[in-house]
């Protein structure tokens, strides 16, 4: 006897995070120490932000960092600015670099 049945993956809906609990990867806004890609990266992976931090200082010993960290602060969306707080000095020319870059790749004009 032959099974007719075949196992299919139902993706879960659009709307329904994968991973429930860890917000989307984007910039942190409190706790930060520069631009926030560490704090984002250690809310969105669960792994402590000092480790992400010594890491982004040894890739900047080798210089890669000196690349990678501006590259993905301009790149990742910044999280939600909590109520009350003000954003950081350097945050409007980023948000201006980064709404310019989606701008570019979506093909649009920004």
């Amino acid at each position: 006897m032959t099974s007719t049945q075949t196992s299919q993956t139902v993706p879960p809906p659009a709307d329904q995070p994968l991973a429930p609990g860890r917000p989307p990867i984007q910039r942190g806004r409190t706790g930060t120490m520069l631009g926030g890609v560490c704090r984002g990266l250690a809310d969105a992976t669960g792994i402590d932000v000092v480790l992400w931090r010594v890491g982004f200082l040894a890739l900047a010993l080798t210089g890669a960092g000196f690349l990678l960290y501006p590259l993905l602060w301009v790149v990742l969306p910044a999280g939600p600015l909590p109520e009350g707080a003000s954003p950081a000095p350097l945050d409007p020319m980023v948000e201006r670099l980064h709404d310019g870059l989606n701008g570019a790749l979506s093909g649009g004009r920004g």
